[in-house]
């Protein structure tokens, strides 16, 4: 906490929504911690439920990994972290209705107010109090987490967290997700682009991890990173620097791809517990992808999993994402030619070209 802190007061020029949100998420990152931290003292039982062979998404961002799982969300044997129960921490009961329950309607009410403050927000990452959240907002709990880097400018905090190592901050990860369980013990699957910067702390906490790799032309998708940041840094800073974001963003997911790739070539990590997707595939047929998936892990996907998920589909098609011009590389001065060269390993290996 004190080095971001520190690097959000040096490094990023808050406005005044952005110092009264960082007093309200400072404070209610302390007191979730020590919800999850009195649980475990008081019922010791939770850190005995096992977190067994939990599936980890992977991907670049905007790759498609968002709509992959909310469809495994539709699952009732999945279980999956809800944006509510990342501000709120409860287990969530199997009738949940997010239209009746309290905290989440208050959530909803300050996803309205942000993509009010952020104009395009909600249409680049439409989400929802009871939609799947990812797992960087569990490991901000310890203020260990990259999700800081997307909200603020924050370069000598990126600096220290990446020399600190994330086992810390997965080590609580655990005992929230046994804490949302309740000693229920079920499939975890679970999801953030930032995971790929963190598979050794994950393989170091769940031996047992299985991977999804979502695999999208990084060309397709780096301005849209560059925007998406420049969207969510807005309501919060009073200065924003298009070309330094287009920088940060094109050199972290170059190393990113870089990471997914060795990765998948380690050889302890036998190809049972890998399955590939491309972003085609996924969003041309969705059904017929999560079919295979399934049989890949040795899964049952039943039919009344099936119905759910063709009905997510129907409701929200594209995955709810709205239109909207297409987002230029030279808006956050990239070069089409450099990317592909740099991105070209990743691209030859798993994007077909």
């Amino acid at each position: 906490m004190a080095q971001l802190l520190s690097s959000i007061a040096r490094e990023s020029p808050l406005s005044f929504f952005g110092h009264m949100a960082l007093r309200w998420d400072t404070l209610r990152l302390l007191r979730n911690y020590e919800l999850v931290a009195s649980a475990h003292a008081k019922t010791p039982d939770l850190a005995a439920a096992p977190i067994k062979a939990p599936i980890f998404i992977l991907g670049l961002p905007r790759s498609g990994t968002t709509f992959l799982h909310t469809l495994m969300a539709e699952d009732s044997a999945n279980q999956v972290p809800r944006n509510w129960q990342t501000i709120h921490p409860a287990p969530r009961p199997q009738d949940f209705d997010p239209h009746q329950d309290p905290r989440a309607r208050q959530v909803d009410r300050q996803l309205r107010l942000f993509d009010a403050l952020s104009p395009g927000f909600a249409q680049m990452h439409p989400i929802t109090a009871d939609s799947p959240q990812e797992c960087s907002e569990i490991t901000a709990h310890v203020f260990q987490s990259l999700r800081f880097d997307s909200t603020h400018r924050v370069p000598s905090y990126f600096a220290w967290l990446e020399a600190h190592g994330h086992d810390d901050a997965f080590h609580f990860h655990k005992r929230f997700l046994q804490y949302l369980q309740n000693g229920q013990p079920g499939r975890w699957v679970l999801k953030c682009p930032d995971h790929s910067f963190t598979l050794d702390a994950i393989l170091k906490t769940y031996p047992d991890a299985r991977f999804i790799f979502v695999h999208r032309d990084p060309l397709e998708v780096i301005a849209s990173v560059a925007r998406l940041t420049e969207v969510l840094r807005r309501p919060f800073l009073t200065r924003l620097d298009t070309a330094e974001i287009g920088a940060q963003v094109s050199e972290r997911w170059i190393y990113g791809a870089n990471l997914l790739l060795a990765f998948d070539q380690r050889a302890e990590i036998s190809s049972e517990r890998k399955f590939h997707i491309h972003y085609d595939e996924l969003t041309h047929a969705p059904l017929e992808t999560m079919a295979r998936l399934y049989n890949h892990f040795g899964l049952a996907l039943e039919p009344a999993a099936r119905t759910a998920m063709a009905r997510q589909l129907a409701a929200h098609p594209h995955g709810g994402y709205g239109t909207h011009p297409p987002y230029r590389l030279e808006n956050f001065a990239l070069n089409q030619h450099e990317l592909k060269t740099q991105f070209a390993p990743y691209i030859t290996a798993f994007c077909g070209t």
